[in-house]
């Protein structure tokens, strides 16, 4: 059984979130506040986290931290902050996803349930180092990429930044934390660099670049590549 610790002060959601959760035979662990939080976390391992940032005790992203210094379990942000900051922030924290109060039922099982597939998968390993997709395919080992058949020349930088990607399929990695790993922390405010390389690689990995199939744009946040 997947186990779902769903972090969040309101009485209301979170009757209704276990109520979801339970008929669609996941264990649920609730935690009113950040401290019950992490200490339900270290003693019953849950596989998903789905987090509140407004906390009586403490702000989400602090929660996000500091399950990060020991955990990868995916963490879903819950949250009615809709400021772009905000998110990043969560996102930068370690978080994998953000969805914004009020939300769906249906969309948030279907995140919940992307989330536990991505735990699933099998990691990148130096054997397993092929992406493949219908379009194309990324050799990690070999640096290469080629599509329908044929090499795709990619310069260093668009090779770093697909690399990021696609090692992490999705999930949406921040504007910040690609320009820093790609051009380093001085030029973490410089998102026209992004825009640029992304287009460049669309341009030479996707069949229609004006509506992206993998190498999604999250506006305002970051970039995620769908496999």
């Amino acid at each position: 059984m997947t186990r779902v610790l769903v972090v969040e002060d309101d009485p209301q959601l979170v009757r209704a979130l276990v109520i979801n959760l339970q008929a669609r035979r996941y264990g649920v662990d609730p935690a009113p506040d950040g401290t019950t939080a992490l200490r339900i976390a270290a003693a019953r391992q849950p596989d998903v986290v789905l987090l509140d940032l407004g906390l009586p005790d403490m702000d989400g992203t602090d929660v996000i931290r500091a399950l990060r210094g020991w955990t990868r379990v995916p963490i879903l942000v819950l949250s009615a902050r809709r400021a772009s900051d905000e998110k990043v922030a969560a996102l930068d924290a370690g978080a994998d996803d953000y969805i914004t109060k009020p939300f769906s039922m249906d969309e948030l099982l279907a995140r919940l349930r992307a989330a536990v597939r991505r735990t699933d998968d099998v990691p990148l390993t130096p054997e397993t180092t092929l992406v493949r997709t219908d379009g194309f395919t990324i050799d990690l080992l070999a640096k290469k990429a080629t599509r329908a058949g044929h090499d795709v020349r990619l310069t260093p930088t668009e090779w770093h930044l697909l690399e990021i990607l696609v090692t992490n399929p999705g999930r949406l990695i921040t504007q910040k934390h690609l320009l820093a790993e790609v051009w380093g922390v001085s030029q973490s405010n410089k998102t026209n660099y992004l825009r640029v390389y992304m287009a460049q690689l669309r341009r030479k990995l996707e069949a229609d670049p004006a509506h992206p199939r993998y190498l999604i744009t999250e506006p305002g946040m970051g970039y995620r590549f769908e496999s």
